[in-house]
């Protein structure tokens, strides 16, 4: 039996799988595949401005048989969009776009571009005070953002999103957002499609009669983490949201962490100056 939205794990109100659309740029390749995730099952959706494709996730939900308060919907500021006043007006901009009066969640993309701490998140702030979004989230944040962040927040970090699968564990991420109740996003969670060479992975789901994209997905959930994979065509679509019927043992754990691999996918110049 296929599982059902009430299959779902949550964690503060946010489904622990979600549809992610980075680079689903064809608008109607976009509506077809958000509709498609919604009448499956997904009820956590995310997207950003530079995707350049909010309109068409706006349009896929409106075109779903899904109430638009029983989708946990998030969305991001571009780089360029983040000093306060463009915070403010391209946020306006995004929820116009998307069709919805609110954002469950909006997101920094990056420490990077113009962002300023104190403006950027004063404004983010200033949008959550109005009703405007219920929770605030930052993305790609190392250590030394996340204590700056948090310095200069009142409202807690619902949030960060970041590269994380089996080649990227993020252990020092994990532990940080473990330690400050902060939950954590896995973009990328397939590792770009890389799971499916790998032959820890491949005997794992040979084992338990299952695709690696599910094995990877299951390896996040397993760890607490929240996946957002992406996919275009509805049998993948499908197959990642077979992923929660699968339930990995220890041994099938241990054996991803013990993989002496380290891949990380998305890499910008305008990325953090360390990595992990």
């Amino acid at each position: 039996m296929s599982p059902t939205p009430a299959d779902v794990p949550t964690v503060d109100g946010m489904p622990q799988l979600g549809f992610g659309t980075w680079q689903n740029d064809d608008h109607d390749q976009c509506v077809t595949s958000v509709k498609t995730a919604l009448e499956l099952g997904y009820r956590h959706i995310d997207t950003a401005q530079i995707y350049r494709n909010e309109a068409a996730v706006g349009e896929g939900i409106a075109e779903s048989s899904v109430a638009r308060e029983d989708i946990f919907l998030a969305t991001k500021i571009w780089i360029t969009n983040l000093a306060a006043d463009d915070v403010v007006s391209t946020a306006a901009e995004s929820l116009e776009r998307l069709g919805t009066e609110y954002l469950d969640l909006l997101y920094v993309h990056w420490a990077a571009g113009e962002y300023d701490a104190e403006e950027t998140l004063a404004a983010f702030e200033q949008l959550h005070e109005e009703g405007k979004i219920k929770r605030i989230g930052v993305s790609n944040f190392e250590p030394k953002h996340l204590d700056r962040a948090q310095e200069v927040l009142d409202v807690p970090i619902f949030a960060n999103q970041i590269e994380l699968h089996p080649f990227l564990r993020q252990e020092a991420l994990r532990e940080y957002a473990a330690d400050a109740d902060i939950n954590l996003v896995a973009y990328s969670p397939l590792a770009r499609g890389n799971v499916i060479d790998d032959p820890v992975i491949g005997e794992i789901a040979e084992k338990h009669g299952v695709s690696e994209p599910q094995v990877s997905l299951a390896w996040l959930r397993a760890k607490g983490v929240t996946a957002i994979p992406k996919a275009t065509s509805e049998a993948h679509i499908r197959d990642n949201w077979e992923s929660l019927s699968l339930e990995l043992d220890e041994e099938d754990i241990d054996q991803i962490d013990a993989r002496d691999r380290h891949l990380r996918t998305v890499n910008p110049d305008f990325g953090p100056d360390s990595w992990e």
